[in-house]
């Protein structure tokens, strides 16, 4: 990395507006040649996969050691990809023991995000301000969790998410 550029992207994967997944895939869409390096609060059995899968050179959790995002961000300017532990014993299990998928990932990214920031207990309207959206565009999004899991309301969507890891109690 001395003296040359290097065309890594460190993306947080919780923007404003649009999602870090939004503008990953954006990115590999345009066929954009920058490697991009996932760092997020949310934890790596959520999002690490879907990251991956998107087009993330790879996933770390910015509430880690500091020197992990550094070590991260060396690998990724090499052109590698790089996994913590957890990822890759999540990737082999997925490889190895076919697991049946929870409800939660067949929902889109914009879909996940919007359950996380409810069962966080943010109302409609400040998730429309955080992400730039309107209000009715998260409706509409909350429609579509809560179809897609089978839930009635949204405290049943909060105990979803307890239960799921996705938020914490």
């Amino acid at each position: 990395m001395r003296g040359e550029a290097c065309d890594v992207l460190v993306l947080d994967i919780n923007l404003p507006g649009r999602s870090g997944l939004d503008a990953l895939h954006a990115l590999k869409d345009e066929g954009s040649p920058v490697k991009v390096l996932v760092v997020s609060m949310y934890p790596e059995d959520q999002y690490a996969i879907r990251a991956l899968r998107a087009g993330a050179y790879g996933y770390v959790n910015k509430g880690g050691d500091p020197q992990q995002i550094v070590a991260a961000v060396r690998t990724v300017a090499q052109g590698r990809k790089y996994v913590t532990p957890e990822i890759a014993q999540m990737l082999v299990e997925s490889l190895t023991t076919p697991v049946a998928e929870m409800p939660h990932h067949k929902l889109s990214d914009r879909e996940l995000q919007t359950l996380v920031m409810i069962a966080s207990g943010k109302r409609l309207s400040d998730i429309a301000e955080d992400l730039m959206l309107s209000p009715k565009t998260v409706s509409v999004y909350r429609a579509r969790v809560l179809e897609k899991l089978q839930l009635g309301n949204n405290s049943e969507l909060t105990v979803y998410a307890i239960r799921n890891g996705l938020v914490g109690e």
